[in-house]
């Protein structure tokens, strides 16, 4: 990219700056990160202190706007031009259109069909519209575009917002429609440019309903005229254009296909509307081509190099004028594709045997050395040709046709014919139609008898080959020629004469001559007949091909033809669309006569051969079906092998381990006699990589597709020769041993061939590529080289695929059965024998004894065939040993006298564990298939154990990963629980550290959990239990995730998603060490699905993404690119750990640097000269080139100040007598550098005025030092130290908030990137870290920055946040009051923090009370009264005490205070509505009667109720009572209160609740008695009223608690709790001193009458008790 210069003149090279570069200021501006910050070094500039920083050696400009930002993504949408959904009506109705009928076509009035074309546009609107299309015509130097160009704008204004652009778009389309008359007057190279334009309209959908019908019908029209018509090759052109879209018009391909002269239509013209009428496209999507003289001419004007002056066409009729204007474009033609690999003219010397697309011409080469030799052309005069068949194209045919009339003479062209059969045509099928025309192009018949007579001659030198030998190469070479020769014969209706070739007596004499022949005959002849449906003549049912068909339909009768050459029939038969029942079979191959006296067209038969008479068919034993490849792609179609039986077997089954590629190269066999080899060595190594590769293409193909076709057979066989079996561990084991032996023979017969072919490749690319250019004698030493190795281990990579198979293939026939297994075990359970009464009755009444089924068993005979099955696997060695366990595990071998060594320990205390969990399990479980698979997994632990190596632990952590996803939650539960305790068992095991470690495994298991099969791949909760046992790589996995939704498309990915961020993210008890960094791509994603599908987003999204956003939402942006995007980035760069060798040593040679001159006497001041020598020396070791150093840089650096600080304070435990204050001033000697230079790089990255580019930085490296310490914390945990974290962003913090200018810019995003940084290490997620993190956030500093010195209060939704993360993580240990000494020191810290914002920023604590006390719990009563208790500072307080205070006149009492929390977003959408609905009109009636249960969350006392959802409904309804009461005039109080559908909700609420739910009812109003406001009245006056209107004592006795528990604690008490409760114990209204509750004990009394003195004082206290109690 960086040579590139996109959009824009490349900027100056030769700039000099100060400081860092200008270019920098784009380079964090998107996602990209810190490496475009530091430019490679230009000549210093010694008069700077940064010359050695020069410029960017290039830019990409523009990359907000410009062509990689918005220009490639609305390239891309609008290129592909797809139509908005729901606008072709042809999707339904399918070419109903009226009109497409009649003949001929009579002129439509434009207006009918489209409305909007009908209005008139302004002479602007035409004028644009019209130059529009002049430059569709234009030559250069004039204006041009080109039709896509055009079909990009007209897409683009089609849905424009711009009324102009619509209106262009109407008044274009509608010109070219009325232009439809005077097509016939264009010359033909402005008529083809036109006719691409108008079919791509189509193509694009730019047109819908009537005009599109309009559309199809002009084209129609335009191809029903005569043959070689203007107008027909302008219906040709456009209809080649929208070809790929006739499958949505079946009914028009209908019309098309009944043109007379269709079949002259061009041929893959004619294949895209036969398919089309049945709504489908052509298999194989030929590269056909057209040639219009529009085309040919258009591509003789641009192969002249000097453009043209534009000439304007004849104008039409007199009066009537074109408003189209004519000239030049680029075809739309397609140009042949050039992922064929050419030859260069240097293989067209003899000695260098060409190996081109896998199919190798040298039996061709060779015949024609040995034949006389024809006159050869110069080698230049060779390259010339070879060049212009290399360029070959449609669009340039005439041109290169001049071309080789003018460079090859006349006596050359024997050569140019041989040449381009052999070297072409052979081994190029693709372009069979290409060379065809190319040959009508010519016109030269001396020529095409030429190129025939060479295509007889090398098809016989195919057909007399030795067919013995496995040459795939020469049968594909025969098929192609086969189809090249039906396409210069029969397609051009010309005959196949019998002195040529005799295709009957061909097929017969294959026939005779055995199975090998056919495999050669028969696609031949089928390739050749194919071409006969272009044909007029030779079409079925004429008499010659049909005689072939009906030979070819009896061999299809033959019981013992190869299934692939019965296959090779059918698709002919379908491509000629015939009934291979409906064709008449002779007996031609009985006629022993006939087959005696055959001419001989094939090679002699082999001696051993019989004679005719006692010919049989051949059996296929042994010989390979193919994969499944399209038959219609002819260079596709793999055949089958030729071996005559199958290879010795050399391995026995336990040989080879499967569990990873690596296997392989235990067993690899390299010849050392080689002469390759021998000469070059080196090359060796390329043997392992190119066997491994070879298999690891096709393991997958072969392996599933060979345990579905075993899988069949075996199943029906088990269960008919089992029916009547009740023991169903027989049937298991007998079903195993079947599919075993069925699935490795399958894949056997499936993979050799194409592996020896493919081995042999890789490795001749691979050698190729070692020895970089080689002579000729090494390319021949290469192929003979290639052979041998290949030959030499293709069974082990064979062995290798069939063990996959096999291994995979058990528990999938478990699954098959499992039904049949529960049946029996049922009839157990019961007491009864299982039997399938079924079958029973059929073998009693149908079968005979000798081979009746019997109840009870099978017959010892019938199980010796089974255990034959299991004792000769094909392909490996037989085995006597049928104890084999049948879960497939390799046996574990037998227990030798290992030395016990950590791995062996560890392993073992699995297997311990194991056993002892299989031994819990009831008997009555024992054959249920949870319990087969944990003995299964115990067999892989003793295995991986007995040969301690990486392959036998990855293959049992993969057994272990994929049985727990396996595992579903229908089974027994405490089955289940055990099944996967014991899976995670092995997996920690592994995951120890003197094992394989956390590092290696959670790789494993991440690779694991993203390659397996969907099936099972979204099980959330056993990916959520890895997850919770740290056992992902979660920035892997999260990737992973995000891609997989494919933007919503993929509905499984996305609900697995929602399921894993729910139990992840939103019930955060689960997991707590995710934060959501971890899912940070997934939230992303499912953010963007939600937004781009709103209407139909799956349901829950939503719900779950605002409830995600509302967890954040005080922290910045998620933008991709914003420099949160940068600190996630950095978290997730932080595990990463391959780091390119060196980089460590690099990285701490310039950390010590770095120290050194931090602490040096000539460092400078705040160490500026220390930093410009110091950068001078990160751009000499290279670190600064990408991003992506620079991020490992800091990382490396990170870890290694983290190292240091432990072993300083490692240093302190084992000498006690260091002194703590010694030992930190070690710690921080480099961490304090370390801080410098970040601090450093921060503040000159970009210019001065550039802070996007500072930003980004200091996110990525902040988001680095919270990876590292988040992994940290993980690993160690207990061990865990804060002290070097906390040091570093403590002394980040103090140096970005120094009084610079460049800082004080760039303060605002500053603090909110340590504020993002802390929410993401808040304590739920990193509880190690809390003390350290408490401080943090409680920094004079920090605080006054966020609360005082921020503009505009914009740091207060910030701090709250991290307040409330502080507050929920408390909350759990207070709830339950389990303070121990830590959570004790926590608590009190957090009570000092809170009194110093009380005094600070009291208005803070009123502005987020809401949002504190939400996750504040119940009990907490003086945490709480403290954020109560804040009244803003301007405010003087009236003291609560005074007598005969008048609360309602106060002057305060009526403004609304400021709440800043979104409370009313827990309501879910219909309860709101419902809420609201019943506040206005008291309707619907229920909702009085379903509040209750829509509070209730569960049954279980202490967690009934949603806590949240009580608080809003009170503050939401009580706003919208005070709002309602003021819009009616008053002022609330004891009389307006009542009566109204608010106070209806309030009284219902605490009559119906239970003693719970009340209380937190009543906690809720108590919440909103704070400072003088018109919340602390009305809830005050509501608290006072519930109080005297309660219908029983136990309502006023919680009243009284709730207020009484919240002022006998510490000091200070909320103002309006103090008004309240001394009102209703001053007031006689409410009888309070007359309730029993008052006077139950003499300590609740004493109790009440000390509260009583402290509120009144002593005497008026003594009065009101006893006046109350009097009356």
């Amino acid at each position: 990219m960086g040579s590139l210069n996109l959009g824009g003149t490349a900027p100056s090279h030769t700039q000099s700056m100060q400081g860092f570069p200008t270019s920098l200021s784009s380079a964090f501006s998107n996602p990209q990160s810190p490496a475009k910050a530091f430019p490679p070094l230009s000549s210093a500039n010694p008069s700077t202190p940064f010359g050695g920083i020069g410029s960017l050696s290039s830019q990409l400009p523009g990359m907000d706007s410009g062509p990689l930002g918005s220009g490639i993504g609305s390239g891309i949408g609008s290129s592909l031009g797809m139509p908005t959904v729901g606008t072709d009506p042809f999707s339904t109705r399918k070419m109903s259109t009226p009109g497409l009928n009649p003949p001929t076509f009579q002129q439509t009035d434009l207006s009918q069909v489209w409305p909007e074309a009908n209005q008139h546009f302004s002479k602007e609107i035409d004028d644009e519209a019209n130059s529009y299309f002049q430059r569709i015509y234009n030559h250069p130097p004039h204006p041009t575009m080109s039709v896509d160009e055009v079909l990009e704008m007209l897409q683009r204004f089609k849905d424009s917002t711009v009324k102009r652009e619509r209106e262009v778009f109407n008044c274009m389309l509608r010109n070219l429609f009325e232009e439809y008359r005077f097509f016939p007057q264009y010359p033909d190279k402005e008529l083809h440019i036109t006719a691409c334009l108008f079919g791509g309209i189509i193509e694009k959908g730019l047109v819908t309903y009537m005009a599109l019908g309009l559309a199809l019908r002009y084209v129609l029209e335009a191809l029903r005229k005569p043959f070689g018509s203007k107008m027909y090759y302008f219906g040709i052109a456009a209809l080649d254009r929208f070809k790929n879209r006739l499958k949505d018009y079946p009914q028009y391909c209908q019309h098309l296909a009944s043109i007379a002269h269709f079949l002259q239509f061009p041929h893959h013209l004619q294949e895209y509307i036969e398919y089309g009428q049945q709504s489908r496209d052509p298999p194989v999507k030929m590269q056909g081509s057209i040639t219009t003289p529009g085309s040919l001419a258009l591509a003789q004007v641009q192969a002249q190099t000097q453009p043209q002056p534009p000439g304007a066409p004849k104008v039409p009729q007199p009066g009537q004028t074109s408003t189209l204007v004519t000239t030049t474009t680029t075809t739309t033609t397609v140009a042949k594709t050039t992922t064929i690999t050419r030859p260069t003219p240097s293989s067209f010397k003899k000695d260098v045997p060409p190996s081109i697309n896998t199919t190798n011409i040298d039996t061709l080469l060779v015949a024609t050395d040995q034949n006389e030799r024809i006159v050869e052309p110069p080698e230049n005069i060779q390259e010339k040709i070879a060049f212009i068949f290399n360029n070959l194209s449609q669009s340039n045919m005439t041109q290169k046709v001049e071309e080789l009339k003018e460079t090859v003479k006349e006596e050359f062209m024997p050569w140019v014919s041989q040449y381009l059969v052999m070297k072409r045509v052979s081994i190029e099928p693709n372009f069979h139609s290409l060379y065809s025309n190319f040959l009508d192009t010519l016109k030269n018949p001396e020529f095409v008898k030429m190129v025939l007579t060479e295509t007889y001659r090398n098809i016989k030198v195919l057909l007399t080959s030795d067919k013995a030998a496995a040459n795939f190469s020469d049968r594909s070479l025969l098929k192609n020629l086969g189809h090249w020769l039906g396409m210069i014969t029969l397609a051009k209706n010309k005959p196949i004469l019998y002195t040529d070739l005799e295709l009957k007596s061909l097929l017969l004499e294959a026939y005779v001559k055995g199975q090998q022949e056919l495999l050669y005959v028969v696609p031949f002849v089928a390739k050749v007949l194919e071409s006969s449906l272009r044909s007029m003549v030779f079409r079925p049912q004429n008499p010659w091909t049909m005689a072939i068909m009906n030979v070819l339909a009896e061999l299809h009768q033959e019981h013992d033809l190869k299934l692939n050459l019965k296959f090779e029939i059918e698709v002919l038969c379908k491509n000629l669309s015939l009934d291979i029942n409906d064709l008449k079979p002779g007996n031609l191959l009985k006629d022993k006569d006939k087959l005696k006296n055959l001419e001989e067209q094939l090679s002699a038969p082999k001696k051993e051969a019989k004679p005719p008479e006692e010919l049989l068919p051949v059996s296929s034993t042994g010989d390979f079906v193919p994969f499944a490849a399209p038959p219609s792609t002819p260079a596709a179609t793999t055949t089958p092998c030729t071996t005559t039986g199958p290879p010795t077997p050399q391995f026995s089954y336990h040989d080879i381990n499967v569990y990873a590629l690596a296997g392989l190269s235990p067993h690899i066999n390299i010849n050392a006699n080689i002469p390759l080899l021998q000469a070059h060595p080196q090359l060796k190594q390329c043997v392992r990589q190119s066997v491994e590769r070879a298999v690891q293409e096709l393991v997958h193909p072969v392996v599933d597709r060979s345990i579905k076709i075993a899988m069949t057979t075996c199943e029906q066989i088990i269960r008919k020769d089992f029916a009547l079996d009740s023991e169903e561990s027989r049937m298991r084991v007998a079903a195993h041993h079947m599919m075993r032996n069925l699935t490795a023979g399958m894949a056997m017969i499936t993979c050799r061939e194409p592996l020896l072919m493919s081995i042999a490749t890789n490795l001749k690319n691979n050698f190729a590529a070692g020895l970089r250019a080689p002579t000729p004698q090494q390319r021949e030493m290469m192929e003979e080289a290639a052979a041998r190795i290949a030959q030499d281990n293709c069974e082990l990579a064979c062995c290798f695929i069939q063990k996959t198979a096999v291994e995979k293939a058990g528990p999938e026939m478990d699954k098959r059965l499992a039904t049949e297994f529960e049946l029996r075990k049922h009839a157990r359970q019961e007491g009864r024998r299982y039997c399938d009464p079924v079958v029973l009755t059929y073998q009693a009444e149908r079968m005979p004894e000798q081979i009746r089924l019997k109840v009870g068993g099978v017959d010892p005979k019938q199980l010796a065939v089974y255990e034959e099955f299991a004792r000769n696997v094909p392909g490996f060695l037989p085995s006597n040993d049928l104890s084999q366990p049948t879960g497939f595990l390799a046996q574990p071998m037998k227990q030798q006298a290992w030395a016990t060594d950590d791995v062996a320990q560890i392993y073992d205390k699995c297997m311990a564990d194991l056993e002892q969990h299989l031994h819990a399990i009831p008997p009555a479980l024992a054959m249920n298939p949870l319990t087969q698979a944990l003995r299964s997994l115990l067999e892989a632990v003793a295995l991986a154990r007995n040969s301690r190596d990486g392959i036998a632990a990855l293959g049992l952590l993969q057994k272990a990963v994929e049985g727990l996803l396996d595992a579903t939650s229908g089974a027994d539960a405490d089955l289940l629980l055990r099944y996967r305790e014991c899976h995670l068992l092995v997996l920690k095991a592994l995951q120890d550290g003197r094992a394989y470690g956390p590092q290696w495994c959670n790789k494993q298991i991440t690779r694991c959990l993203i390659e397996c099969r969907d099936e099972y791949k979204y099980n959330v909760e056993a990916v959520e239990l890895l997850i919770r046992n740290h056992l992902v790589n979660m920035q892997q996995y999260d990737l992973h995730l995000a891609q997989s939704m494919e933007n919503g498309m993929h509905y499984m990915a996305v609900a697995f998603a929602m399921q894993l961020v729910k139990l992840l993210l939103v019930d955060e008890r689960s997991v707590s060490h995710v934060t959501e960094a971890d899912l940070f791509h997934t939230i992303e994603t499912l953010m963007r699905i939600c937004a781009h599908s709103r209407a139909n987003a799956p349901e829950g999204l939503p719900q779950l993404m605002d409830v995600v956003r509302s967890n954040y939402e005080a922290m910045i942006d998620r933008a991709h690119g914003g420099p949160n995007f940068m600190m996630h980035s950095g978290i997730s760069q932080a595990s990463e750990y391959d780091d390119p060798p060196g980089l460590r040593e690099k990285a701490e040679y310039l950390l010590r640097e770095w120290v050194n001159l931090y602490h040096s006497a000539a460092a400078g001041r705040d160490s500026t000269k220390a930093f410009s020598a110091f950068v001078g020396q990160m751009h000499q070791q290279g670190i600064l080139k990408t991003d992506d150093l620079i991020t490992r840089f800091f990382r490396l650096c990170t870890e290694m100040c983290v190292e240091i600080s432990y072993r300083a304070q490692a240093e302190q435990q084992h000498n006690p007598a260091a002194s703590a204050a010694i030992i930190r001033a070690k710690c921080y000697h480099n961490l304090d550098a370390f801080v410098r230079l970040i601090a450093l790089l921060v503040k000159h990255s970009g210019e001065a005025t550039n802070t996007v580019t500072k930003i980004n930085l200091l996110n990525k490296v902040l988001g680095i030092v919270v990876g590292v310490l988040i992994q940290d914390h993980d690993v160690r945990q207990t061990e865990f130290q804060q002290l070097p974290y906390h040091r570093i962003f403590i002394m980040l913090l103090l140096e970005l908030n120094a009084p610079e200018h460049v800082l004080e810019t760039i303060n605002f995003q500053t603090l909110t990137a340590f504020c993002n940084t802390f929410h993401i290490l808040r304590p739920t997620k990193a509880p190690g870290f809390v003390y350290a993190w408490l401080e943090l956030i409680s920094h004079r500093i920090f605080i006054a920055r966020m609360l005082a010195h921020t503009p505009q209060q914009k740091g207060w939704p910030m701090y709250a946040q991290l307040l409330i993360d502080l507050f929920k993580y408390l909350a759990p240990f207070l709830r339950n009051v389990e303070l121990n000494k830590p959570m004790q020191i926590l608590y009190k810290g957090t009570l000092r923090v809170l009194l110093v914002l009380l005094h600070d920023f009291p208005e803070f604590l009123c502005d987020y009370h809401y949002g504190f006390c939400d996750v504040i719990p119940p009990n907490c009563i003086q945490l709480r009264n403290l954020i109560l208790s804040a009244f803003p500072r301007n405010m003087r307080l009236p003291d609560p005490f005074t007598p005969n205070l008048k609360v309602d006149m106060l002057s305060e009492i009526n403004i609304a205070p400021r709440i800043l929390t979104n409370f009313t977003g827990v309501m879910p959408s219909q309860f709101k509505k419902d809420l609201d609905s019943y506040l206005k009109t008291r309707s619907p009636v229920t909702f009085l009667s379903e509040l209750r249960s829509n509070l209730q969350v569960s049954n279980e006392p202490g967690n009934r109720y949603n806590i949240q959802l009580i608080n809003a409904l009170v503050l939401y309804v009580g706003t919208q009572a005070i709002a309602h009461i003021h819009n009616k005039g008053s002022t609330p109080s004891m009389s307006t209160i009542t009566h109204s559908a608010h106070m209806d909700i309030f009284q219902n609420l605490a009559v119906d609740l239970d003693t719970e739910g009340r209380y937190l009812f009543l906690n809720a109003i108590a919440n909103q008695l704070r400072y003088p406001n018109s919340h602390t009245h009305y809830f005050s006056c509501t608290m006072l009223y519930l109080f005297a209107e309660a219908n029983t004592e136990a309502i006023q006795e919680q009243i009284t608690r709730v207020l009484l528990e919240r002022l006998i604690v510490n000091r200070p008490h909320p103002w309006g709790l103090l008004i309240t409760f001394i009102e209703l114990i001053k007031n006689p209204a409410f009888k309070f001193w007359s309730h029993d509750f008052v006077h139950c004990a003499p300590e609740i009394e004493k109790l009440f009458q000390s509260v009583a003195q402290c509120c009144m004082g002593q005497k008026q206290a003594q009065q009101v008790m006893e006046g109350t109690g009097a009356s």
